[in-house]
């Protein structure tokens, strides 16, 4: 882009205006809210200022004399360029010149509303949002210029930043600079016309990323580049568990000797986020990480020292097992016990995934101290600030108004930023020193060991088929460590039995196909809640309760005698509760059915194989039934008999998300995606060892390597329907397509991921 090297010539440091951004702010001219605001386009994040007056047809951007348009962005980003997205959008609808945008990260202030960024949420819910914003500002404008014409509002059109008609052409910064105070009520934002979807000239097309070039050239600002002046470095020391340890005592007389040392302190958590945690604190990073080293410290350990991954297993199927235990969810038909004590054949079986940590690359990390104001300032990248600022307030004890979550870069998230625990033991370690800024960052092993992992699971599912081998009711019992039950309670809903559940820890379970009474059981695994903070990660409940689905599907398939695919499609029918009760949802079932297809004829289903080599399938929906991404994966694989390994040679995607809003943003995440399934379900994932993650770094925990990569094709239905989410649904159906893949191939079936060479080899054995 043309101005991208004018913003570089801006020319600050990165020290420098984090000092200015956290001090003085005003000096660049713009007004305070933007003190905590990030232009990741800019040269060192620095919103630039704006020339003259502004227009702000709504809270989402403004457009100031000279035509620029700053477009501010709640969402946060962590390389899936949600900024340009949602920018497009608004642009788009506005009518406005490409060059003339710049996306505007904004700070955790309340005017913005709920701050949240994960479930693939953030380009469905900003789709009406923008694009209604869009139009306020193209309305007022036509209205502005048909005025100082004097001809009707409907002679005029706006184009490329310009409103157009027989009088001539105004810029959208002309018309700013004779004055513009237009505003729109709610009511009259939702009556105003919106572009058809056909006439969209920015939106499914290919433009420049905005935030492209600072990442390419190692410019963007993340959390961990957040500095100010007269700060100390503090680094943890760890307790033996999660929950439940406290501190005897500590010895810090090594540490002494430490140029650079200043003190260590217990923490005191009001929050409960990080009980037993010591924090070591000095003038520079290598003291603080060279002096904890030495701090000695005995603890009194929690509950949980001794719990393993198989006490979690067992304690899972122990729960199943009462069937009194957990909610059930609403799926039309519940009463699926006439249909199993009259069905004329059963198939049941049980499916396993392990813990699995996030690893993001960028570690854990924040800075946080009370500024002049008297307001207590957090930099660190953040998922969820609205979240997050409570658990601080608590912290902390002051109120939510006295805290600001300042917007940075994310160096990666895939949901371990939307529990922000790290920032808890940096604000309180700034507290207990009088406010003064602390910056802490993890290393990778402590960041692994306070990871909030995908807790294990444990599924049972069982099938019911008639004389036909028709599938007449359907059960599906899965236990695992709920995240929101922990961290969000607010978000779980009742089942029809009146118990809460967590829909993040069981949405994919309550799937599309007809299969006469369905029930569906959610059960918390409380000893998992117990043994450490089970969080959320990319894909969330989908992620394992599609590999339970699916790798059933095909089961029961070769239950009935029946193709795979054609058993999937015979029960994927568009009628009830599957035919969609969304705008997103709309077609159901028909949908799933599409892609299914293509990702069969993607693949060359049917085809001939060669020895030990397999084709699998799998079709998920992504996420929440009210926004479905309907998603297939079909994968080649060739088996190792002799030491077990797997192969995936090709691994492609078929994918309905409705309107694809920004292409090469679109494929990169669903490759991202379908890698990290592919990811989880053969490399990825780790155990629980005396109550701590067995892992704490890349030698031991081993996700998938360059050099393992498949060939991956990704593809796109056309829709014309509101679009969905895509930084997750490929991730769904990898995995159950893999073990779908390797059964066709040697006829052996696995039903726990990862699927390891030596569980493989065993099971071979027994063939």
């Amino acid at each position: 882009m043309s101005r991208l090297p004018k913003r570089e010539s801006a020319g600050i440091t990165r020290r420098g205006f984090l000092i200015s951004m956290t001090a003085v702010g005003v000096s660049f001219g713009f007004p305070r809210h933007l003190m905590a605001a990030m232009d990741p386009a800019s040269a060192d994040g620095k919103v630039l200022p704006s020339e003259g007056d502004l227009y702000e047809p709504s809270l989402w951007y403004s457009i100031d004399e000279a035509g620029k348009i700053k477009v501010n962005i709640m969402r946060s980003e962590m390389g899936q360029h949600v900024g340009t997205a949602i920018a497009r959008i608004l642009a788009d609808e506005l009518e406005a010149s490409w060059e003339d945008v710049e996306i505007i990260h904004v700070d955790s202030d309340p005017r913005w509303g709920y701050m949240v960024t994960g479930g693939s949420w953030s380009i469905s819910q900003s789709w009406p949002v923008y694009r209604q914003a869009g139009a306020a500002g193209r309305t007022a404008l036509i209205e502005a210029a048909a005025k100082k014409w004097g001809i009707a509002p409907k002679d005029c059109k706006a184009s490329n930043g310009k409103i157009i008609s027989r009088k001539g052409e105004l810029s959208f910064g002309e018309l700013v600079k004779s004055g513009l105070t237009r505003q729109f009520t709610e009511e009259e934002l939702k009556a105003l016309p919106l572009k058809p979807n056909a006439d969209l000239k920015l939106v499914g097309k290919q433009v420049m990323s905005l935030d492209i070039a600072n990442k390419t050239d190692g410019k963007t600002i993340y959390g961990i580049d957040a500095k100010v002046e007269g700060m100390v470095y503090a680094t943890p020391i760890l307790p033996p568990t999660r929950y439940g340890s406290k501190v005897v005592k500590f010895d810090d007389s090594a540490a002494k000797s430490v140029k650079g040392y200043q003190q260590t302190i217990v923490l005191e958590d009001a929050s409960g986020s990080v009980p037993g945690w010591l924090m070591v604190i000095a003038s520079n990073f290598t003291a603080a990480q060279k002096a904890s080293k030495l701090v000695k410290v005995t603890w009194d350990a929690g509950k949980t020292a001794n719990v393993s991954e198989a006490d979690i297993i067992a304690h899972g199927k122990q729960l199943l097992g009462d069937k009194s235990k957990g909610s059930i969810l609403d799926t039309g038909n519940v009463k699926t016990e006439p249909a199993f004590a009259s069905a004329s054949s059963t198939i049941a079986e049980e499916y396993i995934t392990s813990t699995v940590l996030h690893a993001q690359m960028e570690p854990l990390n924040a800075l946080v101290f009370k500024n002049s104001d008297g307001i207590w300032e957090v930099h660190s990248g953040c998922q969820w600030q609205s979240l997050t600022l409570p658990v601080l307030a608590t912290a902390l004890g002051e109120d939510v108004a006295n805290i600001v979550i300042r917007s940075y870069m994310l160096g990666g998230g895939f949901g371990r930023r939307l529990n922000g625990d790290y920032t808890i033991p940096a604000a309180l370690t700034s507290k207990a020193l009088g406010g003064k800024p602390v910056k802490m960052v993890l290393m990778r092993p402590q960041d692994m060991l306070f990871d909030s992992a995908r807790s294990a699971s444990v599924q049972q599912l069982k099938m019911a088929f008639d004389d036909n081998k028709t599938a007449t009711a359907m059960e599906h019992h899965a236990t695992a460590g709920w995240p929101t039950q922990v961290l969000a309670p607010g978000f779980m809903p009742k089942g029809v039995n009146d118990e809460p559940f967590d829909p993040f820890s069981i949405a994919g379970a309550d799937h599309w196909y007809s299969v006469g009474a369905q029930k569906v059981r959610a059960v918390s695994n409380d000893l998992a809640i117990a043994t450490f903070r089970p969080g959320w990660l990319r894909s969330v409940g989908p992620g394992w309760t599609s590999w339970a689905v699916e790798s059933f599907m095909d089961e029961a398939a070769h239950h009935a005698g029946k193709d795979p695919l054609q058993f999937r499609l015979d029960m994927l029918i568009a009628e009830g509760r599957n035919a969609g009760t969304t705008p997103v949802a709309e077609g159901g079932a028909a949908r799933q059915a599409a892609v299914l297809k293509k990702a069969a004829e993607m693949i060359g289903w049917g085809t001939p194989q060669a020895k030990d080599t397999g084709l699998g399938i799998a079709s998920t929906f992504g996420q929440e039934r009210d926004m479905p991404t309907w998603v297939s994966c079909a994968v080649q694989v060739h088996v190792d008999k002799t030491n077990g390994l797997v192969n995936v040679q090709k691994l492609v995607i078929a994918i309905d998300a409705g309107i694809i809003v920004d292409p090469n943003g679109a494929e990169a995440q669903c490759q991202g995606a379908a890698l990290w399934g592919l990811s989880m379900a053969l490399y990825e994932g780790t155990e629980l060892v005396n109550g701590q993650y067995k892992d704490s770094n890349f030698d031991t925990y081993t996700p998938l390597r360059l050099g393992q990569t498949p060939d991956v094709q990704i593809e796109f239905i056309p829709s014309k329907l509101p679009p969905s989410g895509l930084g997750e649904p490929a991730v769904t159906p990898v995995a159950p397509a893999i073990a779908n893949a390797i059964y066709q191939a040697v006829g052996v079936r696995l039903r726990k991921i990862p699927m390891k060479p030596s569980e493989l080899k065993s099971a071979l054995a027994k063939v």
